[in-house]
């Protein structure tokens, strides 16, 4: 069994910076793509960004020049390093992961979230 676990969530203030974390853990051969999701209250969960195993990266357009996605294969790490942070970036944010498996199966596995809060 695979699993992601997200830490780095939190309140601040607009302008401010935050640093989201993302390890998997279980029975992992290889990690395609690594990514961050985040769904507001109201709205459908988006794709913010998104890193593949050749490091090559995509990023919504809202957050172009804000926010840097980074992976450590090393340790199936993922991180958004979040700054200039707006009102507008309030929402939970996800981890979603591209796995094979050490059985040799193909999964998309997701983080159970983690709260981003900026005030105004």
């Amino acid at each position: 069994q695979v699993q992601l676990v997200e830490s780095g969530g939190g309140l601040v203030q607009a302008g401010g910076s935050l640093r989201l974390s993302c390890t998997a853990s279980g029975s992992i051969a290889r990690i395609n793509s690594m990514g961050w999701y985040r769904q507001a209250p109201g709205k459908e969960r988006e794709l913010v960004a998104r890193i593949t195993a050749g490091a090559t990266i995509n990023y919504v357009d809202s957050v172009k020049g804000r926010f840097t996605i980074s992976r450590d294969n090393a340790k199936n790490t993922v991180y958004l390093q979040m700054n200039s942070l707006k009102p507008e970036d309030t929402a939970v944010y996800y981890c979603n992961d591209g796995i094979v498996t050490g059985f040799g199966r193909y999964i998309e596995v997701w983080g159970q979230g983690t709260l981003v809060t900026v005030s105004s």
